[in-house]
């Protein structure tokens, strides 16, 4: 929900209505404050949830009890998001990476020393992280309160309780939109509990995606530096820079991950001891590993377009493709595979890569047909409905962006 702001605040950002910056910040905490309420209950009811899908006592037990221990987290969540998303439209990433990167250290640290010395388990694996990301809230935190952003924070307006009702409509489907594809992932995991052996199957599925999610880190990366780029130009009205900037973000993505997949499929013998002792996990993590390669290209491209399209406040239509994507064509593709063909957890990923693949190829054809000249008047009409007006930025535009982008 918090990736709204990326959109509005990139945009009022380029445009020079940097004081609108707080306000949105302050409707973002008060929207996310309240969903973090409500997704409260499916933490405290986790074990039956889980138990209701039909999933093993043990892994229920273990994912619902893990669940519980983690609701400070999920507070921090609504705060720090929004925070993020408020420093990153005005490229103020600095701070956040030094704070980032004192959490990462102390974390992995505490992380060793609880879980590894002390033998706590999943309970001191919810402290560290509860610890970690709440240091990491309160720093940067910290850093906008206190007159580090200039004019984007002007103190606490009551401001911030208007319009409320068009805030939550485009937090939340932002919101879908990422939950989609986060889902998407996480329904693997899911349906490797319904296989014979679903202790390996799960193991094997969360060690890949563990990778993945790794590997995905750059491209998320990308994904915030292409967003807040775009936001940021059409927001000023250059149309031209901002398809510009989506040309080379692309390319930049496709190369880095050709380079990780690489990796993986050289050292495929070697990595999944880091992660378990079991050779049954290991011979089934090195099977997978080819769709892992496959799938990190694609999850890289697919996140860096959905960069692009927060960016340019096209949530609505990303939905749409998601759903048909992923809930119509991979899911039900990966359980055919794996279920009826009897092809296991390499049937859904299968599944899972041609759902990703074709939300790539809807996202790219997207991207290709777009006027970005219109965007950079949608832009516009955008932020005067939430207060200002840019109009002649993107009219001086436009005689320049039928040029050739090398001149």
């Amino acid at each position: 929900m918090g990736s709204a702001l990326e959109t509005l605040c990139g945009q009022a950002y380029g445009a020079g209505k940097i004081e609108l910056l707080g306000i949105y910040l302050q409707r973002s905490w008060i929207v996310l404050h309240a969903a973090a309420m409500i997704l409260m209950f499916t933490f405290i009811f986790g074990v039956s949830v889980l138990r209701l899908l039909g999933q093993t006592t043990t892994i229920a037990t273990a994912a619902g009890t893990f669940a519980v221990r983690m609701i400070p987290q999920l507070f921090a969540y609504a705060t720090v998001i929004p925070v993020a998303k408020f420093l990153q439209a005005q490229s103020s990433i600095m701070p956040m990476a030094f704070i980032a990167a004192v959490a990462a250290v102390s974390h992995v640290v505490l992380s060793w020393v609880t879980i590894m010395k002390l033998g706590w388990g999943l309970v001191g694996a919810a402290m560290v992280l509860n610890g970690s990301w709440w240091f990491i809230t309160l720093a940067q935190l910290a850093y906008v309160l206190w007159g580090s952003c200039g004019l984007a924070w002007s103190g606490f307006s009551w401001k911030a309780f208007s319009n409320l009702k068009g805030f939550v409509r485009v937090s939340f489907t932002s919101a879908v939109m990422f939950c989609l594809g986060s889902w998407y992932m996480l329904a693997l995991v899911l349906f490797a509990g319904y296989m014979e052996n679903p202790e390996t199957s799960v193991d094997a599925l969360s060690v890949c995606v563990n990778i993945l999610g790794w590997v995905g880190t750059v491209a998320l990366g990308l994904n915030v530096a292409v967003s807040v780029r775009v936001s940021n130009e059409l927001g000023y009205g250059r149309p031209r820079t901002a398809r510009l900037a989506v040309i080379v973000v692309v390319f930049t993505s496709l190369l880095l991950e050709l380079f990780s997949s690489t990796v993986l499929l050289v050292y495929k013998k070697q990595y999944p001891i880091y992660f378990t002792s079991s050779q049954e996990v290991i011979r089934l993590v090195e099977e997978l590993t080819l769709l892992l390669g496959v799938s990190t290209i694609g999850n890289s491209m697919q996140s860096v377009l959905s960069g692009v399209a927060i960016g340019a406040g096209w949530q609505t239509t990303v939905v749409y493709m998601n759903i048909a994507s992923y809930f119509i064509v991979g899911i039900p593709l990966g359980l055919l595979l794996g279920f009826k063909f009897n092809m296991g957890v390499k049937g859904i990923w299968y599944g899972m890569v041609v759902g990703t693949s074709m939300q790539c190829c809807l996202l790219l054809m997207m991207v290709a047909r777009t006027n970005w000249n219109n965007e950079a008047n949608i832009a516009g009409d955008r932020i005067q409905n939430w207060g200002g007006d840019t109009r002649g930025k993107v009219d001086e535009e436009k005689e320049q962006f039928s040029k050739p982008l090398v001149e």
